[in-house]
């Protein structure tokens, strides 16, 4: 059941993964636009600031529950790397949980932020809009709140995997990133840059 959630769940990152994708895309396709019309009609993109703006969170925050589910975060292992069995669920049981908290409060934050934003009474429903050509900034806004509740539902669903880890003390539990030591590391770089596909 744990793996089928956690099928599930990767579907909707990997969805919100593309979307952070078509944004690098676009901001691709706006400076070419901008450049192009200032170089060949001496008009740049109107508003190119708040373009860029707008698009920056999707860039920046829709990829985090996605790169949380394959363990790709900086983090340290240093200590945690040394333990096995039911003492490393334990600490990661903790380190996910704290991690948890913190995402709550972000996303209630960034919610609340979002709400000061929005107004269903407001011209194109926004109570702020960008300086230059007056785009909304709710969008924006929304992304942020929207991505950190996906990522809690990912670190909520790794807490229950990593309860059933402490119980069960498997050697490699669903859904969650296992620690890589140095040489398998080294070997999935290799293979990524090759073409290949390095150990799962």
């Amino acid at each position: 059941m744990l793996s089928r959630i956690d099928q599930g769940l990767y579907r909707v990152e990997a969805a919100l993964a593309l979307l952070c994708g078509l944004a690098v895309f676009s901001l691709m396709i706006l400076a070419v636009i901008s450049v192009g019309g200032r170089n060949f009609f001496n008009q740049p993109l109107p508003g190119y600031v708040d373009w860029i703006e707008q698009i920056m969170p999707f860039i920046a925050i829709l990829g985090v529950a996605f790169v949380q589910r394959d363990g790709g975060h900086i983090r340290m292992d240093l200590f945690v790397g040394r333990l096995r069995g039911r003492a490393l669920w334990v600490v990661e049981f903790i380190g996910v949980f704290l991690m948890l908290l913190l995402m709550s409060l972000l996303t209630w934050g960034s919610w609340a932020h979002f709400e000061r934003s929005f107004d269903f009474s407001s011209q194109l429903w926004s109570r702020d809009s960008s300086m230059d050509i007056a785009l909304p900034i709710w969008p924006a806004k929304l992304v942020v709140p929207l991505a950190f509740f996906v990522l809690c539902l990912r670190l909520l669903l790794q807490l229950v995997c990593y309860l059933s880890a402490i119980y069960n003390n498997p050697e490699k539990p669903v859904a969650v990133p296992l620690i890589e030591d140095a040489s398998t590391q080294a070997k999935n770089e290799a293979m990524t840059i090759s073409g290949g596909e390095g150990e799962k």
